[in-house]
């Protein structure tokens, strides 16, 4: 456990984040298809990408890591997985549970993916269902529809498929990651709204930036079969869902934060929360090289009524600061953030009110009035890495906040609360 000390002067702190997580558990599964040796830098040293390392170890690939200068070099087989059976272990790490899902189906042979308790309740059956329409025979050992998956691989025939779009992103990346290697045309069909759009965005132009081609038409995807991943140095940017953290901390304490690296051509939609900011009364500055908010000039911020559907990965940060607003903050359209480590909408909701917060729960968001005096108390993080980095802002204005279980941000930060307590505590 951990207290948050509140801060009662404005920031004025530049701040690294460390590489992204959702780029790095991308550029690992296309560096090892490549038909070379790529060579990642800032890469994230955290335990999702040490779970997505250690698989794609025990498919046989070579990986050499060095995690003091954050760097991987990927040897790329062209598309051949070098064993043909591999137990997988993947913790909670959602996206390597999905990616290798569809990874494996490449290969010739049996393999299975499973994770912990958590991630044996969190749904792939949309995906699993997706496989099966190209052939390929991929199962939910327990009949949950969650891991642990068997795969019983013979490569990727190809062919149309369609998925459901609302539950999560992860599904149809992990489709789309795959697909080049598909002995024919992939054409994959997305069944309404789609969850997270900019998340496949990310997929969709790193693809590109290794050197394959993938078409998006409104809610359809066509990936042309027989390509081949090309290897290069690819430098991972920043983690924007973990920036957002530090720009929101100059929402709530004044003062200026700085992120570097991270701009406004981020190839990650989270970025965009610097302007959810914006809206309640932030000042905003792109840079060539950074983004830098400043607190409210009067010192108050705004409500907001947002959508969030693009940027759920963010809505925790919004929550942690909502009671500080002078109106109330409305989170909508991220029923998806149900499934993710946690039911994070229900657990926003929880420990906000446990902080004497008010607060209303719908089925896709919640609504956080403004409070007065935020009562001080411990913060439940249900293993959930966002919990306690966004609850950690709260503790930044109100006194007495505890974060239980402050570890669980080794998923993706390991150094989270040192960087937050440098830049609390230091002037740049």
């Amino acid at each position: 456990m951990i207290e948050i000390v509140p801060i009662n002067k404005p920031l004025n702190a530049v701040v690294r984040i460390p590489g992204s997580k959702s780029i790095t558990n991308r550029a690992l599964p296309i560096a090892a298809l490549a038909d070379g040796t790529s060579r990642l830098t800032n890469v994230l040293f955290s335990d999702d990408s040490r779970f997505f390392m250690d698989c794609l170890k025990r498919l046989g690939f070579e990986l050499f890591s060095d995690e003091q200068t954050q760097v991987v070099e990927v040897v790329g087989t062209g598309g051949k997985l070098p064993v043909s059976s591999a137990d997988l272990y993947v913790g909670n790490s959602g996206t390597s549970a999905r990616f290798l899902t569809a990874f494996v189906a490449l290969g010739q042979g049996t393999y299975t993916i499973d994770g912990n308790a958590r991630m044996r309740e969190r749904p792939i059956r949309d995906l699993l269902d997706a496989l099966l329409r190209l052939g390929v025979d991929a199962t939910d050992q327990s009949g949950t529809g969650c891991p642990p998956v068997v795969v019983h691989a013979n490569g990727l025939r190809g062919g149309q498929t369609r998925i459901v779009g609302r539950n999560s992103s992860q599904y149809l990346s992990g489709l789309l990651l795959a697909a080049p290697y598909a002995k024919a045309d992939v054409s994959i069909e997305v069944d309404g709204e789609l969850a997270s759009q900019p998340y496949i965005d990310i997929t969709m132009e790193m693809m590109k930036q290794f050197g394959v081609h993938c078409a998006q038409q409104v809610d359809a995807f066509h990936i042309p079969g027989g390509q081949c991943y090309r290897a290069r140095a690819y430098a991972i940017e920043p983690d924007a869902s973990n920036a957002s953290y530090f720009l929101a901390s100059a929402a709530v304490c004044g003062g200026r934060v700085r992120v570097t690296d991270l701009t406004k051509d981020s190839l990650q939609g989270d970025a965009q929360f610097a302007h959810v900011l914006e809206r309640m009364g932030c000042g905003l500055v792109w840079g060539t090289d950074y983004v830098e908010v400043t607190g409210p000039t009067d010192g108050v911020l705004r409500g907001i009524d947002v959508d969030m559907n693009d940027i759920p990965d963010t809505a925790q940060t919004l929550a942690a600061i909502a009671p500080f607003a002078r109106e109330a903050v409305t989170v909508r359209n991220v029923a998806n953030m149900r499934i993710k480590e946690t039911d994070r909408i229900h657990a926003v909701v929880t420990e906000l009110r446990k902080l004497g917060v008010s607060v209303e729960e719908y089925t896709d968001g919640f609504r956080v009035e403004p409070c007065q005096q935020v009562q001080g108390g411990t913060v439940h993080t249900y293993d959930d890495h966002r919990m306690a980095m966004a609850f950690s802002l709260t503790g930044l204005r109100a006194s007495g906040i505890f974060i239980e279980d402050p570890e669980c941000v080794q998923k993706t930060f390991p150094t989270y609360f040192d960087v937050l307590h440098d830049a609390c505590h230091t002037s740049a």
